[in-house]
């Protein structure tokens, strides 16, 4: 619904932060009465302003024939072109109080021109006839708490490029990238920002249209037929979010009409030193009602499954600040977004990208909670890249890098993370940090892909490094499928992680108990020497236990006893070593009788062969009692 003109109520409730649905009322709307459009309206909020004007591609850029009205004391201004003006471009312009004339982009703008042109176009987003009615139906039937969920995290302009570098469409990847995504099982892709950015290098991590699809790869409703298209594959789609901070670029949202509008009036608190970007003023109750309806509007017009919030250890503590001083404006607006988008749709993704030690991240405000349903484990992903990076020989030193994440592994609900800000800034691909030779390096990494699957919580995984992405990610260029196409170990790594993916979806213990202790048990977690872990992954039922062994060392094992938990047959399910995965075939080819006996505290024991950087997975096959 699209309001004709502002309400005294609707704008007592931006003013209050909670208009939350405040893109019906600010940007520009087309105008209908009766079907017909009868004129075009354009609001916006500067405060400071001494005057607003809207100029465009309808009046030869000169803003003096369309001054904007001034509704209230608190800056709202509007008005209304009696002109039908879809697909004209346009910007405010705006005079401050020093008589200084600023032409800014519309923050609540729809559709934008293609960078490094800056204007808003007039857009009008209704109308697109969705088709993913099952796949809306299937996801509020099923939470994914005791669901797989395997989130593929990719930037579209860099995943594949066409000739001569040019970006493939919403609509082109339609073709290319949800069929790849199908066949790897991935449940969910997680796509860097989307909102309108001016600089290709900042991945969207910082915006001027919050409310703009960005026009990189076409227009906004050739995104609604992306994710249309995703979602009737059962595919959900998350988009990073970042309501932190925002660039300063002159056509953007900073200092909007000459003074603070949408960041921080003082400088100490505004100032982003880090990223040269603003912060946003989250105590401020109109950039509230701005945020938190641009979430609700992403779910609303675009069917978009969650947001993975960036940066919040970043607005959950005031930056620019040697000690940790907590932010209170940020608390409370992350507990006011996640109870309106949840009020919008129960079954929506909210992921914190948080790597502090905040309390109770993911559980319900109503409890004290910031509200989230789920948050990166960021301390795991940065212990097991440390021992993976170490050289084998000396990972016995750092043994806890392994075992600690389970002490709190059930604190939150956690997603495990190997996202793009891991394979940057030199910091290496995932297959480059493990060290050793070039069949050392495939080895581990298949390593600790099997330990990552095991280890309970979600998992998420950047782009490239289902194949070996050998080379950091290049941000301007495609990924390296060349290595796929043409080398052996690549393929075969590739190979290795599709099935690897399939394991995961048949196996319930592998994700049914992930926020729940019961769901993991360790068998040996004090193998220092031998840098061998052992641990069972359980479902529901007993039938759906898995145990597994993880090797860390170059050293391989005939005749490995470990502890089990049922007198029964055992068998190999899954190895890493096979020669299929470019592994030297070290696998369990029969079945292994349990003998009564206790150890590693349990009952019973099997004696099995362990391969060196090697995951086996093994299965009861008949367990007293079950069926």
């Amino acid at each position: 619904m699209i309001v004709t003109s502002a309400t005294d109520f609707q704008l007592h409730l931006f003013h209050e932060g909670t208009l939350n649905k405040s893109y019906e009322l600010f940007g520009s709307h087309i105008v209908r009465h009766r079907k017909k459009v009868v004129g075009t309206r354009f609001t916006v909020w500067a405060p400071n302003a001494k005057k607003v004007r809207v100029m465009g591609s309808f009046n030869e850029w000169n803003g003096e024939v369309h001054p904007l009205e001034k509704l209230n004391n608190e800056g709202v201004w509007s008005i209304q072109i009696d002109e039908d003006l879809l697909g004209h471009l346009y910007k405010y312009e705006i005079v401050t109080q020093s008589g200084e004339i600023l032409h800014k982009a519309d923050p609540f703008a729809f559709h934008a021109e293609v960078r490094p042109k800056t204007a808003s176009i007039v857009y009008d987003l209704e109308g697109f006839k969705w088709k993913d009615q099952n796949w809306r139906r299937k996801k509020k039937r099923k939470l994914v708490y005791e669901k797989p969920m395997f989130i593929y995290e990719l930037h579209l302009g860099s995943w594949k490029k066409k000739n001569y570098g040019e970006l493939y469409s919403y609509t082109e990847l339609v073709t290319e990238l949800i069929p790849y995504i199908k066949e790897h099982g991935f449940t969910h892709i997680e796509l860097l920002p989307l909102v309108e950015h001016p600089y290709d290098r900042s991945w969207g991590y910082q915006g001027t249209g919050y409310y703009a699809a960005t026009s990189r790869y076409g227009n906004p409703k050739e995104l609604m037929v992306f994710i249309d298209a995703c979602h009737q594959e059962d595919i959900g789609v998350i988009l990073d979010w970042v309501p932190g901070h925002f660039c300063k670029d002159a056509h953007g949202l900073y200092m909007f009409d000459g003074a603070p509008v949408f960041e921080y009036k003082n400088y100490h608190d505004r100032e982003n030193e880090v990223w040269g970007t603003a912060n946003f003023d989250l105590g401020k109750p109109e950039v509230r009602s701005f945020l938190i309806s641009n979430a609700l509007f992403w779910m609303e017009y675009f069917h978009v499954d969650g947001f993975r919030v960036d940066a919040v250890a970043n607005m959950l503590y005031w930056p620019n600040s040697k000690e940790e001083h907590a932010n209170p404006f940020a608390q409370e607006f992350l507990q006011k977004l996640n109870e309106a988008v949840f009020e919008q749709d129960y079954s929506a993704l909210m992921i914190a990208e948080d790597s502090t030690d905040w309390p109770l991240v993911t559980s319900p405000t109503s409890s004290g909670g910031l509200g989230f349903n789920y948050k990166w484990n960021m301390g795991w992903m940065n212990d097991i890249l440390r021992y993976m990076e170490t050289a084998p020989e000396q990972r016995k030193h750092l043994h806890d890098n392994v075992t600690f994440s389970i002490v709190y592994a059930f604190s939150e609900n956690f997603i495990l993370p190997f996202s793009h800000d891991e394979v940057v800034h030199g910091k290496r691909s995932l297959l480059n940090k493990m060290p050793g030779n070039y069949e050392e390096k495939f080895a581990q990494l298949r390593l600790l892909y099997g330990f990552f699957l095991t280890h309970p919580g979600k998992k998420l995984l950047y782009m490239g490094g289902e194949f070996g992405q050998f080379d950091e990610w290049k941000d301007l260029e495609q990924l390296d499928w060349f290595l796929v196409n043409q080398y052996e170990s690549h393929q075969q790594l590739h190979h290795y992680f599709k099935e690897l993916l399939a394991f995961y979806q048949q196996y319930k213990a592998l994700y049914e108990l992930d926020h729940d202790p019961n769901g993991f048990e360790w068998i040996d977690a004090d193998n220092r020497e031998q840098s061998v872990f052992s641990f069972i992954r359980k479902g529901k039922k007993p039938a759906d236990t898995l145990v597994v062994v993880c090797n860390f060392t170059g050293a391989s094992y005939e005749g490995f006893r470990i502890g089990v938990p049922y007198l029964t047959e055992y068998e190999e399910v899954f190895s890493s070593d096979a020669q299929e995965f470019g592994g030297n075939g070290r696998v369990n080819e029969q079945e292994v009788s349990a003998e009564e006996g206790a150890y590693h505290g349990k009952d019973y024991h099997m004696m099995v062969n362990v391969a060196s950087f090697g995951v086996s997975i093994w299965r009861p096959k008949k367990i007293k009692g079950e069926r």
